[in-house]
């Protein structure tokens, strides 16, 4: 069995990802033009693998290069208006794409007069600075969106507004060139840590992960997935979920999953028998997993480790648990649903032999488990993606079939300068967030009033910061969307005594499921565009099945040992059984199905079952058992009525 997607496939998919991925949505230039941002893009990747080699610039210096050479190519592949031609430059783009690189350029060239003059700045700074700042914010609304952009321009306004403001949140409010002096010319604006990651990394990690998907690693995991759980009931559901989990080993877009992987299992899903919106709803859930995953995780990931200052390794191993209850529950749902619907597997004489898989493409893994090796053994992350880059190239080399040629090689470079626009744009509109924040010290004011509106318990606390990652993450990427919920929300958390790691691990969870969140998901909006489905049926189905990633972030601050926090194996243990049980209820509940159809009674009594084992406790614990008991007893005993096939 071939594991092409046909040719209607391969276009819906490229379709979907164009619509509702805009980083991917990029003017396609040939001739000259096209070979000089080919060149430039190549070029900002070997700086980027230089400084990563032989030790990276002064901080400010090393960010500021890294943001000229992204809004030189933002500006250059991102038209104004998506209206305009698809093929051609307009002058005020490439006016704005030279001014773009100028203004980062700027502080490279005056660097030594900055620091001596600390802090003062003349006139011309601050022309450079403005230009800089409204440059940033355009390019965040040509590849991140007008949400994006509004957040921006509400902390800009607090900031001029402060002394107009209510009590709680006024402050004495910033003149223009304190603003622009703070978020252009230090490192706690624009330059800050969400861009010093983007500018390590973050880049290096884009990059590896380029270099996978050029050595047809994407096309093995398929291959491997369907090989593994084809066969089963619901096969190609479990396909997709499996391979999904694979791919979110080295990617972090949900998008970008579907289209890639949902070609392959969507029309397979379908043409079992499974409904278009359950079909697409499977992979967007699937595919959003993808940025929970370790060991390349969402680049707001990387945040995470300098916000709480710990190892990147340390956030890959709290991650891992969750990340693997996150996709079991999907498998559940996905297992569940196809016993409702009486669903079977592909034959397996259908199926490729997994021995023949391994024995053929298994070389290709081999780069990811050195990079974990690599993480766990004390490297630095950027240590880390470079080897594994360089070993990707040489493991590929091991076969004929997929040796890389030169050509294959130079492009990986300019792919991987492409791919790291939306992340490097949202990390340099994400440091405007935070100077406003650090200057203003409206986080401590609002995480004040958060635990005012909540009367200091903390559910209430967890439920409110829920819904605003939710909320901010329908139209603000994942990496904006934890800046702003980890400077705010977070500090809350703390306070009442949460551990930190919790707390940000917590909002980071909420902000990357709005990609399956109705009414604006993403990741499900574009498995509807492949499976031919409703949009918001679909989204609906893919929260039905993501109910883990709604539950887990709970887990983490009522049960922080699953985030290998004081650990100990009877804990953890206990913790995981309870919360795999939790699941199976509550996700039975969700579809209508355990055994055979759910009564109403029956689903009730499953979904509080299962959602109180979730709280890790004697009573809770206790009393859930019970209910799922009674549950599952109803279900059997329907069952035994039932005639035998």
């Amino acid at each position: 069995m071939t594991n092409t997607p046909s040719a209607e496939a391969r276009t819906k998919a490229e379709e979907a990802l164009k619509k509702y991925d805009r980083e991917s949505n990029t003017i396609e230039h040939d001739g000259w033009i096209g070979k000089g941002i080919t060149l430039v893009a190549i070029i900002f990747s070997l700086f980027q693998v230089y400084t990563a080699l032989f030790g990276v610039l002064d901080a400010h210096i090393q960010r500021a290069v890294h943001l000229g050479f992204g809004l030189f190519l933002v500006y250059l592949l991102y038209p104004m208006r998506q209206s305009w031609s698809r093929k051609s430059l307009h002058t005020v783009d490439v006016i704005f794409a030279f001014l773009g690189a100028a203004a980062p350029l700027y502080i490279v060239a005056s660097y030594e007069s900055l620091v001596l003059r600390a802090g003062s700045t003349t006139n011309i700074d601050l022309v450079f600075g403005i230009i800089g700042l409204l440059l940033v914010i355009e390019a965040a609304r040509r590849v991140v969106g007008m949400p994006m952009v509004t957040v921006v321009l509400l902390f800009l306004a607090y900031a001029f507004l402060g002394p107009y403001m209510p009590s709680l949140l006024a402050h004495r409010g910033l003149n223009l060139e304190q603003l622009v002096s703070h978020l252009f010319f230090t490192t706690e604006g624009v330059f800050g840590i969400p861009l010093g990651v983007s500018s390590t990394f973050i880049f290096l990690f884009i990059l590896f992960g380029a270099y996978l998907e050029a050595t047809g690693l994407g096309h093995f995991f398929i291959d491997i997935a369907n090989a593994v759980a084809g066969w089963a009931r619901g096969g190609p559901a479990k396909v997709a979920v499996l391979s999904s989990g694979l791919m979110g080993t080295v990617s972090g877009s949900s998008v970008a999953n579907v289209a890639g992987t949902g070609s392959f299992t969507i029309p397979m899903m379908m043409k079992l028998g499974y409904n278009k919106n359950f079909a697409g709803a499977v992979e967007a859930a699937a595919s959003t997993g993808g940025q929970l995953m370790p060991p390349v995780m969402g680049a707001a990931a990387f945040l995470m480790a300098e916000f709480v200052g710990v190892p990147y390794v340390e956030v890959v191993a709290a991650a891992t648990i969750p990340a693997l209850l996150y996709f079991t529950g999907i498998w559940i749902g996905v297992h569940l649903e196809a016993r409702r619907s009486n669903l079977k597997g592909i034959p397996r004489n259908e199926l490729p032999s997994a021995m023949n898989i391994l024995k053929e493409r298994g070389h290709l893994a081999i780069p990811l488990i050195v990079i974990v090796y690599l993480l766990v053994s004390g490297y630095t992350p950027m240590k880390a993606a470079l080897w594994a880059i360089i070993l990707s190239i040489l493991a590929a080399s091991l076969r004929a079939s997929t040796r890389m040629s030169p050509r294959e090689i130079i492009h990986g470079l300019e792919l991987g300068a492409k791919n790291v626009l939306g992340v490097l744009v949202a990390c340099a509109a994400a440091g405007i967030i935070i100077g406003v924040v650090t200057k203003t010290g409206v986080g401590l004011k609002l995480a004040s009033a958060l635990l005012q509106l909540s009367g200091g318990m903390l559910l209430p606390t967890l439920f409110f910061t829920m819904i605003t990652s939710i909320i901010l993450g329908m139209g603000v990427p994942t990496t904006a969307n934890y800046v702003i919920t980890s400077t705010i929300a977070a500090p809350a958390l703390i306070q009442m005594g949460v551990p930190i790691l919790a707390a940000h691990m917590f909002v980071f969870y909420f902000g990357i499921i709005a990609d399956v969140t109705p009414p604006v998901a993403l990741a499900a909006f574009a498995g509807s565009a492949i499976s031919g489905g409703n949009p918001l049926r679909t989204g609906v189905n893919a929260s039905k099945l993501a109910i883990a990633a709604f539950i887990i972030p709970y887990i983490f601050v009522l049960s922080p040992q699953i985030l290998m926090i004081n650990p100990t194996p009877l804990g953890v243990a206990h913790i995981l059984i309870t919360a795999l049980i939790g699941m199976i209820g509550i996700s039975a509940s969700l579809i209508g199905c355990l055994l055979v159809p759910t009564t109403m009674l029956e689903r009730v009594l499953l979904f509080f079952g299962g959602l109180l084992l979730v709280h890790s406790g004697l009573t809770t614990d206790i009393i859930g058992f019970a209910l799922l008991f009674f549950g599952i007893l109803s279900q059997y005993k329907t069952r035994k009525k039932l005639p035998q096939a």
